[in-house]
């Protein structure tokens, strides 16, 4: 049996996967966690990964790794490879001014899609190296090199020698690498950032990024993969193919397809990243996912079974009640203030039952909404995360959706995904190898189309 292994550098722990390359099985696993807060000093990922290989039982029988990590960030390296100051994470968003200047300067959105695929905002490298410029002008002039978290990992497992490589899936999350052509815009980085640093190496999906070398055994290791971004592992995690849709309902919610050739929405709304096998991957991001069901649920005063229960009990369409779910404000739309809202509420739909339902059509009316931004009628729609574990959510999304809905086993998609790019490190085939399945479940129901349209009447009173 041959071993590779798939880590998932998240924002709040680190995984790591030990499979079985040829059949995907899964022999053992690990995981430790990451500190809170929305910048990090790289060297806690480093601890934690190594905690986590060491309950994955070792690297020592493995003989490929993939490193996924949490996209956008940005880790900053001085002349001599050290870190200049804490990494600042995705969900930082100090940088939202530095995302806004960055837009107008270069004439609005429009013009970055076309140049990067992506309009920047707070999460993006771009625009944490802009606010770097402009509030910590030491740390930008002692900068030599930026990467991101999935890079810096690698980098670390080869022993911190050598370049700093990375892949077009993370890269296209940067806002100054072209999905489109392949190529870095230095000169977006430079008006960025005020001069240009050493940036990875973009490495095709087949190429390998060096070996393995830890301190307590500098023999040759195992062979590294290019590693990605989160969203494009856990593409390649579910299987997903050109003309499949992705749902995800964790913290944040998304919704992204596998697509033949890049996109670029002027409006914003698409991210168009690359993904991790020479194909595109256009993403929708909101901020409300499975915390609408926490607090729904919270506000009942029941557990997220009961609430499924009580959704389950309620009509189609919760009699009129509509929940929109901008919790936290939102990202798409664009609304930072907003807040949510119950729209419909009468003495009969003033039941505990009608309030969960409500609350789980809502959260999907708002992804079906990011679903339908894509622009894409997609042969199939695989829903993942934490929020796809509720069976309300899984009875009621066909019917949102208007179409089945697919629901793979729950597993660590962004670790598998890593894992199983190791193992096209090894087996050198033209795509990656197809691993089974298995427990796929299909959801089916008649669409409701009143659902969304009822939605829509009052989404934008919020």
């Amino acid at each position: 049996m041959t071993l590779v292994a798939g880590v998932d550098s998240s924002t709040q722990s680190c995984k790591v996967v030990i499979r079985d390359a040829g059949t995907g099985a899964l022999v053992r696993q690990g995981r430790a966690a990451h500190p809170d807060g929305t910048e990090v000093d790289p060297e806690a990922w480093w601890t934690a990964l190594s905690e986590a290989i060491e309950q994955a039982g070792g690297l020592d029988d493995v003989a490929a790794v993939s490193v996924a990590a949490q996209q956008h960030g940005m880790v900053c390296l001085d002349e001599s490879g050290k870190v200049v100051r804490k990494a600042l994470l995705w969900n930082d968003t100090r940088s939202a001014r530095a995302a806004v200047d960055l837009v107008e300067e270069l004439g609005g959105p429009a013009k970055w899609a076309e140049a990067v695929g992506s309009v920047p905002v707070a999460s993006f490298t771009v625009s944490k190296l802009r606010w770097l410029a402009e509030h910590e002008p030491d740390s930008a002039r002692r900068t030599a090199s930026v990467c991101l978290p999935h890079d810096w990992l690698t980098w670390r497992l080869g022993g911190a020698a050598g370049e700093l490589v990375t892949d077009r899936g993370d890269a296209s999350g940067t806002g100054y690498w072209s999905p489109a052509t392949g190529e870095y815009r230095t000169d977006l980085l430079r008006a960025a950032f005020g001069s240009v640093p050493q940036l990875p190496r973009v490495l095709d999906p087949r190429d390998g990024a060096g070996e393995v070398r830890l301190a307590r055994d500098p023999g040759p290791g195992a062979r590294l993969a290019p590693g990605t971004g989160d969203n494009m592992a856990a593409a390649l995690g579910v299987g997903a193919l050109p003309g499949d849709v992705v749902v995800s309902i964790g913290t944040s919610g998304t919704a992204f397809a596998v697509a033949r050739t890049p996109s670029a929405d002027p409006t914003g709304i698409v991210a168009g990243f690359a993904d991790a096998t020479g194909r595109f991957l256009p993403l929708v991001c909101t901020l409300n996912a499975a915390r609408v069901l926490d607090a729904a649920a919270r506000m009942l005063g029941v557990g997220l079974d009961r609430l499924d229960e009580l959704a389950l009990s309620a009509p189609s369409g919760a009699g009129g009640l509509v929940c929109v779910p901008y919790l936290e404000g939102e990202r798409t739309p664009n609304l930072p203030d907003a807040t949510g809202s119950l729209h419909g509420l009468t003495l009969g739909t003033s039941t505990p039952a009608h309030l969960a339902r409500a609350a789980v059509e809502g959260m999907l009316c708002h992804l079906a909404d990011a679903f339908d931004a894509l622009g894409i009628d997609p042969a199939r729609v695989l829903l993942i995360g934490g929020g796809a574990r509720s069976k309300a959510v899984r009875r009621i999304a066909p019917a949102v959706f208007g179409r089945p809905v697919v629901v793979p086993t729950p597993g660590e998609y962004v670790a598998d995904g890593a894992a199983r790019q190791a193992a096209w490190l090894l087996a050198g085939s033209e795509e990656p190898p197809t691993w089974p399945a298995g427990g796929t479940e299909v959801y089916e129901a008649d669409p409701a189309p009143s659902v969304r349209a009822r939605y829509a009447e009052v989404r934008g009173l919020s």
